[in-house]
């Protein structure tokens, strides 16, 4: 006797489907000979700026419920289009998103600088919780120069500006920057970062762009540094100034990336530096010289391997032959000789019309092409998604999202995947029961648990605090499925033959399958 049954695969946006099973049987642990096929790997992240309150909170001093609910907001967007990382800035201007000795509350937080959300909670610890059990790794970004904002009010008494007076130049308009050439700015931002570090359970630290500053923030002029830079040359200091700034940033990028290692190998350390490196470089590129202007020398850092995943901002369409996406892409993926993870950022946030949303999907399929292995891309900034701009959350759920993706690993920190979990699968009645274990829990990031149907594999991704699956087979009869539409039934499917559940850890590193074989 057959019986016929419904299975719905929302996660692999598949609609209502019908299968033919005979009457179930328990299921035993079985092998498999052929290979099955893994998700897809690609970074899928967002920029969550909270600069100016450019993303969150939406406002300073918002309660302590508003600032939480915003939070839950953002990540639950995140995880319906199969975002799977978020980076999330905690330090805009010298200040802190979390409890700090060494920094003062947010202004874009509480709306005045020093000032503790009331009653007191740690928001990025909140940030790291429910990002990790939505499956979504959490990236700590730092401004490492900039002191004060002028959209930040007044400078306080808690600003780095009264605190540290002797490593800060005031700007034109309002902005205070520390001065990139002195070891206490190095130390003073080194030991800001790494306590983070120490104390949270991040996966990543990133920065941003913001070295020497752009010449907008001092009305066009050069950087107030003459009395360090005089003291250099007093000392013996042979480099030119544009040198002596560059190496200034050097050494902190190559000190940072060594410090993290030190103390937290899987902890990632990411760059998004501006998209250029040098006009004609390649040689039809034209616009901004970051290399004399902000001093950075970002191919030097991506050559030597200072990082483990470089997020060129690449803000430009593909057609805009002075800076076109992929021209400059390719250069990036040339000078990436120590094949570190390649993940440019996207300026989603520029969406105004449908033929944005289309030049957003191009990018990432053009991303894609150039960086087969391990593709990912930074959208900014979260705004754009959350809003749906013009339709772009629902083109890339709809699109290159519809399926859910791992992490590309990071295979020069930890290559060594986590022991296999174990598997049960039981059949009652019209459910099939999957259950796992393992026994080292809390290296495990994601499940993955696979079902074969016919000749084909699908897999669905589950989050760390994740230990059972059900597959349900509700009961029709024939009358019933007579009824159907081509609306509800869009394949017909074989009952699941085997299924199957691995582990992956924090660094991506996928264990091997348990395969369970199922009896009907």
């Amino acid at each position: 006797m057959h019986r016929t049954f419904i299975v719905l695969l929302i996660s692999l946006g598949l609609t209502v489907l019908t299968l033919s099973c005979a009457v179930l049987k328990p299921s035993t642990p079985d092998t498999i000979t052929e290979e099955i096929p893994s998700p897809p790997r690609e970074f899928r992240a967002v920029w969550v700026a909270t600069v100016a309150n450019i993303d969150w909170p939406s406002e300073p001093g918002l309660s302590i419920a508003e600032q939480k609910a915003e939070c839950i907001a953002i990540l639950d967007k995140a995880r319906s289009i199969n975002l799977n990382a978020v980076i999330l800035q905690v330090r805009a201007q010298c200040d802190a998103f979390y409890p700090s000795e060494l920094e003062p509350w947010s202004y874009f937080l509480t709306g005045e600088q020093g000032k503790a959300p009331e009653p007191c909670y740690d928001p990025l610890e909140f940030w790291i919780e429910e990002s990790h059990n939505r499956g979504i790794e959490l990236h700590v970004w730092f401004n490492p120069y900039r002191a004060h904002h002028p959209m930040s009010g007044e400078v306080t008494a808690t600003s780095v500006v009264k605190t540290h007076p002797e490593i800060v130049k005031e700007l034109k308009d309002g902005y205070y920057w520390l001065d990139p050439a002195l070891k206490g700015t190095q130390d003073y931002s080194l030991d800001v970062i790494m306590d983070v570090v120490r104390r949270y359970d991040v996966d990543g630290v990133h920065l941003d762009d913001y070295f020497y500053p752009y010449p907008s923030y001092n009305r066009n002029e050069d950087f107030p540094d003459d009395d360090t830079w005089t003291e250099y040359r007093k000392n013996g200091g042979k480099l030119s100034r544009e040198d002596w700034r560059r190496d200034n940033v050097n050494v902190f990028i190559k000190r940072l990336y060594k410090a993290i290692k030190k103390e937290k190998t899987a902890v990632r350390y990411g760059m998004s530096p501006f998209g250029i490196w040098r006009p004609y470089n390649p040689p039809t590129i034209l616009g901004l010289d970051q290399y004399n202007v902000l001093y950075a020398d970002a191919k030097l850092w991506l050559n030597e391997g200072w990082i483990d995943y470089w997020t060129p901002q690449l803000y430009w369409p593909i057609r805009q032959i002075p800076q076109s996406y992929p021209v400059l892409l390719s250069w990036w993926v040339r000078e990436n000789t120590h094949h570190r993870n390649l993940w440019p950022g996207l300026f989603t946030s520029r969406i105004s019309d449908e033929k944005g949303v289309y030049e957003n999907i191009n990018q990432i399929m053009v991303t894609r092409g150039f960086v087969p292995n391990g593709p990912g891309h930074v959208h900014f900034s979260m705004k754009a998604l959350l809003e749906n701009r013009q339709g772009i959350a629902d083109s890339l759920v709809s699109g290159p999202y519809r399926n859910s993706s791992l992490v590309p690993t990071t295979p020069w920190l930890d290559n060594k995947p986590p022991d296999a979990p174990v598997v049960n699968a039981s059949i009652t009645g019209n459910n099939v029961a999957v259950s796992w274990s393992h026994k080292k829990s809390d290296d495990v990031f994601r499940w993955v648990v696979y079902t074969k149907r016919g000749n084909d594999w699908y897999y669905e991704i589950f989050n760390r605090n994740d230990r059972n699956h059900t597959i349900t087979l509700p009961e029709t009869d024939s009358t019933e499925s007579q009824q159907d539409t081509p609306e509800t039934i869009t394949e017909s499917l074989e009952p699941p033959d085997y299924v199957a559940v691995s582990a992956v850890d924090r660094m991506g590193n996928e264990s091997r399958k348990t395969v369970v074989k199922l009896k009907y």
